[in-house]
């Protein structure tokens, strides 16, 4: 039987301490996942280092937002790809785009080089690309071990279909990492009917803020949600995600 990959996105160090625990083979190192994730901070990466013993790699997104990204922007990729290495990650995952919805080959081939020796993921800008399989083509000429997609949907389940498609046409040279709305509840029917071995997924729950002084007249951030909410990984999700990897892979 095949292995499977089941990689946790985690913003905070309690939630990477529960992934582990959970039975979570690799994480997702970011920050502010409740906007798809940017770049990390130093301090902590360092204390999910020190906390985690399995690989952990380090989105490296500068903004919320799209993949054209400005030469300073560009940079602040180059020189965290750099710095993240000698702190220890195991790997990055980016994305550039050009204006035309095409993969920038230019700058994806610059960050292939500057990770030399880590692991590669093209994260979700493919799946705001113009053509998925020809994109896949050129991530795999590049030299990129994975790509993160959701089928090009909002969600895993609504983009199957192509997540099928990509499996096949990747072969096994490339890894397709199943995202976007995995849970303990659709990851069995996401393996058996795409075909793939590599899930990507939060389970994240709420938990309330333990602030018993409340001013709720002010929202310093995205309307809608809460300055009172902080999102956590479950253990639980990952416990039952993983149990049901394992009635179908070793």
């Amino acid at each position: 039987m095949r292995e499977f990959m089941l990689e946790v996105c985690t913003d905070s160090v309690e939630s990477a301490a529960a992934a582990v625990r959970g039975g979570a083979r690799r994480l997702e190192v970011c920050a502010n996942l409740v906007i798809g994730g940017t770049t990390p901070g130093v301090s902590q990466f360092k204390q999910m280092r020190k906390a985690c013993d399995i690989p952990l790699n380090v989105l490296l997104r500068p903004r919320y937002g799209d993949f054209l990204y400005t030469e300073a922007e560009f940079t602040m990729l180059l020189e965290d790809t750099a710095m993240f290495r000698k702190l220890g990650a195991d790997g990055i995952v980016v994305g550039c785009l050009n204006a035309d919805g095409t993969l920038d080959l230019e700058r994806i081939k610059k960050l292939r080089e500057a990770a030399d020796g880590m692991h590669m993921t093209l994260h979700r800008a493919f799946d705001v690309c113009r053509n998925p399989k020809e994109t896949l083509e050129q991530a795999v000429e590049i030299g990129v071990d994975t790509i993160l997609t959701s089928g090009h949907k909002d969600s895993c389940m609504a983009g199957i279909g192509l997540l099928k498609q990509l499996t096949e046409q990747s072969a096994g040279r490339i890894h397709i990492l199943a995202g976007g709305g995995v849970t303990p509840e659709n990851i069995g029917m996401l393996a058996k009917e795409t075909g793939t071995d590599s899930f990507h997924m939060s389970g994240k729950k709420i938990i309330e803020s333990g602030m018993e002084y409340r001013n709720d007249e002010v929202n310093m951030g995205i309307p809608g949600i809460g300055e009172y909410e902080i999102f956590r990984t479950d253990e639980t999700k990952i416990v039952k995600a993983v149990q049901e990897l394992n009635k179908l892979f070793k």
